[in-house]
């Protein structure tokens, strides 16, 4: 089984909608208003593999002022990293994927832009969402964590020479960025923390191989205020309208994973 971020956050947000989303193969859905946003950052990472590689990107904003606007106000905020020498020979890549065999799993991510030079090595992440309030919730997001963890164990560079920056690409009034960098202690705790979560994804995986199913998250938890699974896993009444998770912060577990 492949496992990628999404994975991982979604098991530790509830095993149950793992199960659901994963295993049962229940879709979730979308309201129009989310689709549109899911589409949009679509094309945005279109867009910047497109401006990475060469290619024309005008077809891809001229019809869209918006999204002009966020391409030119994140230029303008990291001109050293979007407007490389011509010259240099540092390494980029533009939705660079690696995988990393792990227990029976196969850890996957994919860089939106991977910069990699001799003494230290760069992960970029566009996000088109609000900045976070609280930056903690992203250092311990599963998407940060596995990112580091995978560039670590794949390549010559130690912890203390990777770094990952997220774009916030719609912050006013101009691109926001959140910068972690790595160390050898961080990387021995994912370890651990994988190890744990993938032992439990093993025994949950039997366990459901008999007919039983995955652990759900304690009564009353502010999960099941908004999740599309609460009839169905008997965590509120039919009559009831499950509270939308539109006004709360995103959580990167429920951020589509683009891959083009």
């Amino acid at each position: 089984m492949r496992i990628s971020q999404r994975h991982l956050n979604l098991l530790g947000t509830c095993p149950r909608k793992f199960q659901h989303t994963y295993l049962d193969q229940l879709g979730l859905l979308t309201t129009p208003e989310q689709q549109e946003r899911i589409n949009w950052g679509s094309d945005f990472h279109l867009l910047m593999q497109q401006r990475e590689l060469g290619l024309p990107i005008e077809p891809l904003v001229q019809e869209d002022a918006q999204m002009q606007r966020c391409l030119t106000a994140l230029v303008s905020a990291a001109p050293e990293i979007l407007t490389p020498n011509p010259s240099s020979k540092t390494f980029r890549e533009s939705e660079h994927g690696r995988i990393l065999p792990f227990q029976d799993y196969v850890l996957t991510v994919i860089y939106d832009l991977l910069i990699a030079e001799d003494k230290k090595a760069q992960i970029l992440d566009w996000k088109t969402y609000p900045l976070p309030k609280n930056k903690r919730w992203l250092e311990e997001d599963w998407q940060t964590r596995l990112y580091l963890y995978v560039l670590a164990e794949t390549s010559d560079y130690s912890p203390e020479q990777i770094s990952m920056t997220y774009w916030f690409v719609q912050s006013q009034p101009e691109p926001k960025s959140l910068k972690f960098a790595y160390n050898a202690g961080k990387h021995e705790q994912t370890r651990r923390d994988l190890t744990q979560q993938l032992n439990y994804l093993t025994d949950w995986l039997e366990s459901y191989e008999r007919g039983e199913e995955f652990p759900q998250v304690v009564e009353g938890s502010r999960e099941c205020d908004y999740c599309q699974f609460s009839v169905r896993c008997d965590r509120t009444s039919e009559s009831e309208e499950p509270a939308t998770s539109e006004d709360l912060i995103p959580n990167l577990a429920n951020i589509q994973e683009v891959s083009l």
